[in-house]
C-alpha cells in the first residue's frame, strides 16, 4: 500500500468537505473525532454513528450536534432510544431532529455502508472486522483505529482493499505512514515501530508473575480500557502492532524492529537503505493519527498542540527484553504463520487476560496460555473466509478457557 502520496499542491486551496461516519464514537477515539471535526467545520460533516448502547445519552447528544442522518446501536430499545434523542433535541434547541436508528448487533456494519466519503473504525476488537470489510466494499476510506479487524482478517481485508484505501490510525502506523512520504518504496529498509515499555518495563521475569492487575492497569502515558492497557503491560499490544505494520505496509517480519522509547515522543521511524532514519514526533496523544485519518494526504491545522522546543527534555531508547516479555516473537510466529493463526492469538488472550482480572490466573500465565492454544491450533486449508476467522476465534476461547480451568 502507497503512502508517500503528496499533499494538496495548492496549499491555498482548502480541501473539499467530506462526509464522516464513526463507528465506536462514544469511546475514546469517537469522541476524539468528534471534537476534530467540530473545529474544521468547512473539513468535515458527520453523516452516521454508531456505538454499543451502553452510553446512550452521550451518543444522543454526539448525534444531535452533528445532526447526523443514521445512528446505530449494538445494543438497546429504539422507543427508549428516541426518547433519549428527543429529550437531547430539546435541550440544544434543535426541532424536527429524526433520524435513522439501527439497533443490533449489524448495526455498525449498517453505519460502515451509509456511503460516507470516510469511516472510522474506533471499535475495539474482532468484532470491528464486518464494518471494516463493509466500509470497503462500499468505496469509502477507512481511517482504521480497530487494528484486531486487519490483524484478524488479514488476506480478507487485504483483498478487499483497493491501493491507499486504508489509512491507519494508531500512532505508531500513523508515524510510518508520514515516515514514508520520505523516500520510494525500494529505499526502505526497515521498520522502527517504538514502545512504552508499560508498567513493568525493566522488571525481570522472576518478578512479574507477582504482579497485580491494578498495576498492569497503570500505564505510563494513557488511560485506556482494561484490555488493551493490559496488553500494552503484557507488550501483546505491540505483538499486534508489529503484525498490524508487515500488513499494511507489505514489509516482511524480520524487517520490522521494535524499540522501547518510554517517553512515546517518538511514535515511529523508517530507516532507509542511506542509512537516514525518519521519525514523526509528537505529543503521546492520539489527535493528529485521527486527524490524518479523517485528512488524509492533507494535514488538518493545529490539530494538537506542537512540542515546546524551549524545553529541556531526555529521550531515551532500549531494546525490547524478549526473555520478559514473550508476547511480540510469539505475534511475529503467529503473524508469519498468517491463516487463522492471528485471530487465534489475539481471542485466547482477551480470554487470558479476563481470567488475570478476575484474579484466576498470574500476569506471566497469560501468555504462556496463548503459546499454548496457539500451538494446539490446527487452521482450515484453503482460502481464508470470515467464517474460518469467526470459527477460530470460537475454538481459541474456549480452548484457552479449557487450559485455565486445568490450571
Amino acid at each position: 500500500m502507497a503512502f508517500n502520496e503528496s499533499v494538496t499542491d495548492n496549499p491555498a486551496a482548502s480541501p473539499a468537505q467530506r462526509s464522516v461516519a464513526i463507528l465506536g464514537s462514544t469511546g475514546s477515539i469517537g469522541t476524539q473525532a468528534m471534537n476534530i471535526v467540530s473545529r474544521n467545520p468547512d473539513r468535515f460533516r458527520v453523516t452516521a454513528l454508531s456505538a454499543g448502547g451502553g452510553q446512550p445519552r452521550l451518543i444522543a447528544q454526539q448525534a444531535v450536534q452533528a445532526r447526523v442522518g443514521l445512528v446505530g446501536l449494538a445494543a438497546g430499545e429504539e422507543a427508549e432510544f428516541r426518547d433519549v434523542l428527543d429529550d437531547e433535541a430539546r435541550r440544544a434547541g434543535v426541532r424536527d431532529y429524526r433520524p435513522e436508528i439501527v439497533i443490533g448487533g449489524n448495526a455498525s456494519e449498517e453505519v460502515a455502508r451509509s456511503g460516507a466519503d470516510v469511516v472510522l473504525n474506533g471499535i475495539t476488537g474482532s468484532i470491528g472486522l464486518r464494518p471494516t470489510l463493509a466500509a470497503l466494499e462500499t468505496g469509502s476510506t477507512l481511517a482504521l483505529a480497530n487494528k484486531e479487524s486487519l490483524i484478524v482478517g488479514g488476506s480478507i481485508v487485504k483483498r478487499a482493499a483497493r491501493p491507499g484505501q486504508i489509512v491507519p490510525v494508531d500512532s505508531e502506523h500513523s508515524a510510518i505512514a508520514q515516515s514514508l512520504r520520505a523516500g520510494s518504496e525500494r529505499e526502505v529498509r526497515r521498520l522502527v515501530v517504538t514502545a512504552s515499555g508499560g508498567p513493568f518495563r525493566g522488571m525481570p521475569f522472576d518478578e512479574l508473575k507477582q504482579v497485580s492487575p491494578q498495576q498492569a492497569l497503570a500505564h505510563p502515558n494513557f488511560a485506556m480500557g482494561k484490555v488493551i492497557t493490559t496488553n500494552s503491560a503484557t507488550l501483546v499490544n505491540k505483538g499486534l502492532e508489529v503484525i498490524e505494520a508487515h500488513l499494511l505496509f507489505d514489509v516482511p517480519f524480520d524487517r520490522i524492529d521494535v524499540v522501547v522509547h518510554p517517553q512515546q515522543f517518538i511514535h515511529s521511524m523508517v530507516e532507509f537503505v542511506d542509512g537516514a532514519v525518519v521519525a514523526q514526533i509528537g505529543l503521546p496523544t492520539m489527535l493528529v493519527p485521527i486527524a490524518l485519518g479523517l485528512g488524509w494526504p492533507d494535514r488538518v491545522p493545529d490539530a494538537e498542540t506542537p512540542i515546546d522546543w524551549t524545553k529541556a527534555a531526555d529521550w531515551r531508547f532500549e531494546p525490547l527484553d524478549d526473555g520478559a516479555f514473550p508476547a511480540v516473537q510469539l505475534a511475529r510466529q503467529v503473524g508469519m504463520a498468517g491463516s487463522t493463526y492471528p485471530a487465534v492469538y489475539n481471542a485466547a488472550n482477551e480470554e487470558c487476560v479476563g481470567a488475570f482480572h478476575d484474579g484466576r490466573i498470574h500476569f506471566t500465565d497469560i501468555i504462556e496460555t496463548v503459546q499454548r492454544v496457539v500451538d494446539e491450533h490446527a487452521p482450515s486449508a484453503g482460502e481464508l473466509t470470515v467464517d474460518d476467522v469467526l470459527a477460530a476465534e470460537t475454538w481459541a476461547r474456549a480452548h484457552a478457557q479449557e487450559i485455565l480451568v486445568r490450571r
